[in-house]
This record gives structure tokens, C-alpha cells and sequence, in this order.
């Protein structure tokens, strides 16, 4: 059975419902399914060995997840190391690629949880009340470990660039 978790996130000031697991800074993350832009799935696994910084967004389409993706592009670009940037949202593949296109997004990949939800579900990140993802932030090291998580307590609010980007460089 899927644990229900209310009241930890609002959306416009309303309490919803995360579905899903409650993850903790120094577990396990659990491994997912999702595509990128030409329908390819991308899991956990496949960037075994190098840093981690997930973004979590509702929808590109909107101005916060547009801010806060432009926001981390920018910022990948300053990485150096083995790290790679994922933004993941519920948004098909077709649309994350023209909105990439559009915004000029080229050192982030966005990935797509329309399929199975799996990311969602297994990072307790789903919204049962919008069938989107809830706004966060994560940084897993190269063994798989979650270093950092900020699950961003007003969906229409914009994560803590700083302290993500803080625990992603501390682990270069």
C-alpha cells in the first residue's frame, strides 16, 4: 500500500497529500524509470559513480519550474566534475524538448515521469490531489546515497539554490 503523507507541502496555501515514501539525507536513493526527450529511459543506475542534483518540478510551463530550471542550467554550467543535472516533471517528452529549445536549456536534462510515475511514487514526491510533482530538490553522491533534500514546503515557491548547490559542489 502506498503511504499518504498530508500537510507536508501546500499548494496556493492548501494542504495536500505527498504519495510515497519519506526519504532522509543519508539513505539509499531509490533507483527509477523515466524518458527523456526521444523516449529513452534513463534510471538512477545509468549515472552510477557521478553526482546527482535533481531538480523536481510540477511543470515547465509555469513560472516558478521555468525560473528554477533556467536558474540550475545556468549554474551546471559552473560545475566542474563528474556531476549531471536532471530536471524531472510529469510534462510529456514533446513538450520538455520544445520548452528546452525554446529557453535554450543545454546543461540540465530533463527527464519525463509521465509513464509509471516511478520517481515520483518511490521519492514520496507525487501529489494525489494534482497527479504532479511536488517541488524539490535533490543531491545523491556517486554511490547512490541522498546527500541533500529539500522538499520545498509551497509548491509555488522556489527551492534554496544555494544550500543545493553547496551539498552538489561538496561532493566534487
Amino acid at each position: 500500500m502506498t503511504q499518504r503523507k498530508k500537510g507536508v507541502i501546500t499548494f496556493k496555501g492548501n494542504p495536500v497529500t505527498l504519495l510515497g515514501p519519506e526519504l532522509k539525507t543519508g539513505m539509499a536513493a531509490p533507483d527509477f524509470k523515466v524518458v527523456d526527450n526521444g523516449l529513452q529511459p534513463v534510471t538512477l543506475a545509468d549515472s552510477n559513480g557521478k553526482v546527482r542534483l535533481i531538480a523536481v518540478v510540477p511543470s515547465l510551463d509555469t513560472a516558478v519550474c521555468d525560473t528554477m530550471t533556467r536558474k540550475f542550467n545556468e549554474e551546471a554550467a559552473k560545475l566542474t566534475g563528474n556531476v549531471v543535472v536532471y530536471t524531472i516533471s510529469l510534462d510529456l517528452p514533446f513538450a520538455q524538448k520544445r520548452w528546452c529549445g525554446n529557453a535554450g536549456i543545454e546543461k540540465v536534462q530533463t527527464l519525463s515521469d509521465y509513464q509509471d510515475r516511478s520517481f515520483g511514487l518511490n521519492y514520496g514526491l507525487l501529489i494525489d490531489e494534482l497527479k504532479l510533482l511536488a517541488r524539490a530538490v535533490l543531491v545523491v553522491d556517486g554511490g547512490g546515497q541522498i546527500a541533500y533534500q529539500e522538499i520545498v514546503k509551497e509548491v509555488t515557491a522556489e527551492p534554496d539554490y544555494a544550500a543545493a548547490l553547496a551539498a552538489t559542489r561538496a561532493l566534487l
